[in-house]
């Protein structure tokens, strides 16, 4: 069967008073130490870094996670841009989640969601805040892109988080 054709990023532009928030996890093994970072870009050109780890954790874990902890720093009704270079938080946030809610928090095959700790907290904090998704494709650098050096330094902080929580273990 052959490959559908990638899908074409999209240009990321940012509204009036929306804060950005770029997210990215990282897993050394999958499961392994894993990391997440957020940098919070807000309109004033301010911007802040958050990271952490886990010593035993899952890839996606971290996406999820590096969302959540973004969304838990900002004050209540903040209007916000979720920056993502992953496809499953994008469609989890998107596509799925208002489904699993119906469903009782299970999958259309009848499986429970994945991941439903950080689901349902990430749903919490959507109900708080005014949110908008935006996906970028993931570790790519030099000067074409630019526009999105605050993905690669996620990718670092991530990367640097899951090597500091291999450290820990």
């Amino acid at each position: 069967m052959p490959r559908r054709p990638a899908r074409p990023e999209q240009p990321l532009e940012p509204r009036e008073g929306e804060v950005l928030v770029w997210t990215d996890g990282a897993c050394s093994g999958n499961p392994g130490p894993g990391g997440w970072a957020a940098i919070v870009a807000w309109p004033d050109g301010v911007t802040e870094e958050l990271s952490g780890g886990d010593a035993h954790t899952t890839n996606n874990r971290m996406e999820y996670t590096a969302a959540l902890e973004g969304l838990r720093s900002l004050p209540q009704g903040t209007r916000t841009c979720i920056v993502t270079d992953s496809r499953l938080m994008l469609d989890s946030m998107t596509k799925w989640i208002a489904g699993w809610k119906r469903k009782g928090w299970k999958t259309a095959g009848g499986d429970p969601v994945k991941n439903q700790d950080l689901v349902r907290a990430l749903a919490a904090e959507l109900a708080r805040h005014d949110v908008r998704w935006h996906w970028v494709r993931g570790h790519e650098t030099g000067a074409e892109h630019a526009h999105k050096a605050l993905n690669d330094r996620a990718d670092r902080l991530a990367v640097a988080a899951a090597a500091a929580a291999r450290s820990a273990a």
